[in-house]
């Protein structure tokens, strides 16, 4: 496997200078940008948390912009397929991407070959909006905490299942990125998307399930599952009574699945600028944050020099995730 050390070593100084390079000639009227509509993609098919975020923020930009932001699904690929079109579009800020954890920090660590470079092919622009990776039992696995499951995992390597919404995602990390904190061998059982993910654990076919906080609270709250612990700072409204995965032991422990904007590289930073602040605006709306919230979601702000260190951390941290795991995308 090739180490992810060099990428992560580029990766910094790279989307540093993908959010702050000067405009070229080619685009010097950028001040009265912009003026026709805009793209915005989204990697993933209709329906998901994803999808949610672009079209909540594409229509309050559409709005603020006075042009329209038309969302573009664009699956396939492990979302590689969406990050190849932004990659290769001009920077000229009217094809954009909603970009989620995944396509820029995990999927470089693990596919084979990817036509285009995550270190230097794409403008971070803002985060938009993040939840947090919760873990779940089945409602007939004997243990009801996570130290429980722990204690069992040790006395029985490899025999604890947990299903994810699909290899190499966020939640799949998730999971193995926990077997190795906490010292431990877990089974991952794939599915393609957190639907048949969660209907496996509603029906014990496996043991745990780690997912996203929008998945998962339902279960837990309608009692259709156990709630172990969530993987963030604090606990969520709502799952008030599932505690962080750190006050069970495993301090630092955080998993935030969240969702940015990007554009390709050489983005004039006049638009990096107007984007981040109309973006900044709108997660203040008490609209937005009421509809995030409903997902289980909550908003991000950041600068693009911020967002850029945010990609840069996670590839890293994922990176050795990865490497440790054995993990492939094929």
């Amino acid at each position: 496997m090739r180490s992810f050390r060099p990428f992560v070593r580029t990766l910094v100084p790279a989307l540093f200078a993908a959010a702050f390079v000067l405009p070229g000639a080619g685009f010097a009227q950028d001040a009265d940008w912009p003026q026709k509509p805009i793209k915005l993609l989204v990697p993933y098919p209709p329906g998901g948390a994803c999808d949610t975020v672009g079209r909540l923020f594409a229509e309050k930009l559409s709005e603020r912009l006075k042009q329209p932001v038309v969302v573009e699904n664009k699956p396939g690929a492990g979302t590689a397929i969406a990050a190849e079109q932004i990659a290769k579009s001009a920077p000229d800020g009217y094809t954009l991407e909603v970009t989620p954890t995944g396509q820029l920090t995990i999927l470089p660590h693990v596919a084979r070959e990817l036509r285009f470079d995550a270190a230097k092919d794409f403008t971070p622009i803002s985060q938009l909006a993040y939840t947090s990776v919760v873990i779940a039992a089945a409602p007939n696995f004997p243990a009801s905490s996570l130290p429980e499951v722990v204690t069992q995992a040790k006395a029985q390597p490899g025999g604890i299942s947990f299903s994810s919404s699909g290899s190499t995602t966020i939640i799949h990390l998730a999971g193995e990125y926990f077997a190795n904190t906490a010292g431990i061998s877990l089974l991952h059982v794939p599915f393609k998307g957190s639907a048949p993910a969660v209907t496996a654990l509603l029906g014990s076919e496996v043991n745990l399930s780690f997912d996203t906080l929008t998945i998962l609270a339902p279960q837990i709250r309608a009692g259709k599952v156990k709630g172990l612990a969530i993987a963030a700072a604090k606990r969520s409204p709502l799952l008030p009574d599932v505690p962080t995965v750190a006050e069970l032991g495993y301090p630092g422990f955080e998993v935030p699945s969240w969702f940015g904007l990007i554009g390709p590289a050489g983005l004039p930073p006049r638009v990096v600028e107007r984007l981040n602040r109309e973006i900044a605006e709108i997660q203040k709306l008490p609209e937005v944050q009421e509809k995030l919230a409903a997902q289980g979601l909550e908003a991000w702000p950041s600068t693009p020099g911020q967002f850029a260190r945010r990609l840069a951390d996670d590839s890293a941290r994922y990176g050795k995730v990865v490497q440790a795991a054995g993990i492939r995308f094929d």
